[in-house]
């Protein structure tokens, strides 16, 4: 069975900066896409940042600048470095990633979110 775990949440004061890990396990034949939401209390998941198989990078301008997405396929990771953290960037982080598991078709999976607080 496929899982996305993420790891590296916590507290950091206003301008600090945290890097998040989400590790996919399972029986994978492949990995395309990868991607990182986040949901803050009270509104809906927001898109991130996303990077294709050949490592094409995609942000949302709110992030732009200041996150930066990448992935390791040796080791079925993708990461997000978050830098000039703000406290609106409060928020339960998710990843997410196309995956063509052994004898499945290719679907999107989720992880089960990692919180960052940004609070002085």
């Amino acid at each position: 069975q496929v899982q996305l775990v993420e790891s590296g949440g916590g507290l950091v004061q206003p301008g600090g900066s945290l890097r998040l890990s989400c590790a996919a396990s399972g029986s994978i034949l492949d990995i395309y896409g990868m991607g990182w939401y986040r949901q803050a209390p009270g509104k809906q998941r927001e898109f991130l940042a996303h990077i294709s198989s050949g490592e094409h990078t995609t942000y949302a301008n709110s992030v732009k600048g200041r996150f930066t997405i990448s992935r390791d396929d040796a080791k079925n990771m993708v990461y997000l470095q978050l830098n000039s953290l703000k406290p609106e960037d409060t928020a339960v982080y998710y990843c997410t990633a196309n995956i063509r598991p052994e004898g499945l078709t290719t679907r999107g999976y989720w992880g089960q979110g990692t919180q960052v607080t940004v609070s002085s």
